[in-house]
């Protein structure tokens, strides 16, 4: 193995930015590995092109792009008030060996893989205490009063610290956040160890601890393929689709056949797509959206919450996408915002609300339908089921063969 220096920075500070430069002209090493994918690179570059607005509504998960935006923001908004652009020392790394011909390695995962092993595997909790912490970031963002020192952020200490409350704060995202990048990461400047003498690699400081260990360990590094491939967990999403589709199918069945009646019967239909329709279309107003695309929410709710492949938030968002017109230069502006409502306020922005707001509303709507329907119809479920099914089971029975 080869001479492996390892360089922990933040991302935002001028002070890690010195430290790379120093390192490169100090250690002079045959090759420099960056915590980068290519993707980031020619982000930080300024060469890479935004994607389509078709590839954000395609990909269809809303809520793991506004956490991807609000997370980004917040590094930046940090960024901005300590004079560095997140990722500075990264490039300053690049640029200088580039400078002096050396080789540059992109030691990290894809940022696409990262995050979507980061969201998927997050249970439900875990998802809504970090978009709530995210907003709430957003919002406190820049406010007076609240400082931090961003060099004290390399501090070995203060970096164990942080990383343990972070795996407190949401586990399994720190699993795929922290832990499986230092065993990447590890991967990588392992390899490059194997055939050059003097390899330097520049890594965020809470990475550092964990690819030392590794790289004292090799044996212990998990493969690579296993650190990359679509996370296997349980279509929950699905599987309560499913379940609500056919409990409210055998609610129906019931009713029917219970001799309640078919204003009952209609009744628990009508109030099952008003429910649904007007909690749907509170979500779109909620985000700022369109009337229009308020009437599409409420007009599919009913339809989308009985089917576990379709969402109503998405088509508001072709609605909304329709009448804003939202164009790709708009990715730029949200990272030009100031603070949560001048994202808001960006068409972009707004149609991928729209959509999480929307789903979200149908979502609510389903479950104030299952607590509240009884009720509304005045009707006792006691009497509802116990008929129902016992008249249920007597039909089957003159029917079936057996």
């Amino acid at each position: 193995m080869g001479d492996i220096k390892i360089v922990g920075t933040a991302h935002v500070s001028q002070k890690s930015v010195d430290e790379v430069t120093d390192a490169i002209e100090t250690f002079e090493p045959q090759i420099v590995a960056v915590e980068l994918d290519r993707g980031r690179l020619m982000v930080l570059k300024g060469e890479a092109a935004p994607p389509s607005v078709d590839a954000v509504l395609k990909g269809g998960n809303f809520s793991a792009i506004i956490a991807q935006w609000l997370l980004a923001y917040v590094q930046r908004r940090i960024g901005k008030e300590t004079g560095v652009s997140p990722g500075a020392e990264m490039m300053a790394a690049v640029e200088l060996a580039e400078e002096r011909g050396i080789p540059i390695a992109l030691a990290d995962r894809d940022i696409q893989i990262t995050f979507s092993r980061f969201w998927h595997l997050m249970p439900l909790f875990e998802k809504l205490k970090m978009i709530y912490a995210l907003v709430g970031s957003v919002g406190g963002a820049g406010k007076a009063g609240q400082e931090m020192d961003i060099d004290a952020m390399t501090d070995q200490d203060m970096i164990s610290a942080a990383m343990d409350e972070f795996r407190r704060f949401a586990p399994k995202g720190a699993a795929a956040l922290i832990d499986e990048r230092d065993a990447y990461l590890a991967h990588a400047i392992h390899d490059l160890g194997k055939v050059y003498d003097r390899v330097l690699a520049v890594v965020g400081a809470g990475h550092r601890e964990g690819i030392n260990r590794y790289l004292e360990h090799p044996e212990t590094l998990p493969s690579k393929a296993s650190l990359t491939e679509q996370p296997k967990t349980f279509p929950w999403a699905k599987f309560i689709g499913f379940f609500i589709l056919a409990t409210f199918a055998f609610f129906l069945i019931l009713i029917a056949f219970s001799g309640a009646g078919l204003d009952v019967l209609l009744s628990a239909m009508i109030w099952w797509v008003l429910i649904n329709g007007i909690l749907a279309a509170i979500g779109v107003f909620a985000a700022g959206g369109h009337p229009f695309s308020a009437l599409t929410a409420f007009a599919v709710a009913w339809m989308t919450s009985l089917n576990p492949f379709m969402a109503a938030g998405w088509f508001a968002a072709i609605t909304e996408a329709k009448i804003r017109r939202p164009s790709a230069a708009d990715f730029s502006r949200i990272a030009e915002a100031d603070d949560l409502n001048d994202m808001r306020k960006n068409p972009l922005f707004k149609v991928v609300l729209v959509a999480a707001l929307a789903n979200i509303g149908s979502i609510v709507g389903t479950f104030v339908y299952i607590i509240f329907i009884m009720p509304i119809l005045g009707i006792d479920p006691r009497e509802i089921l116990s008929a129902g099914l016992t008249n249920l089971m007597t039909y089957l029975g003159g029917i079936l063969p057996f």
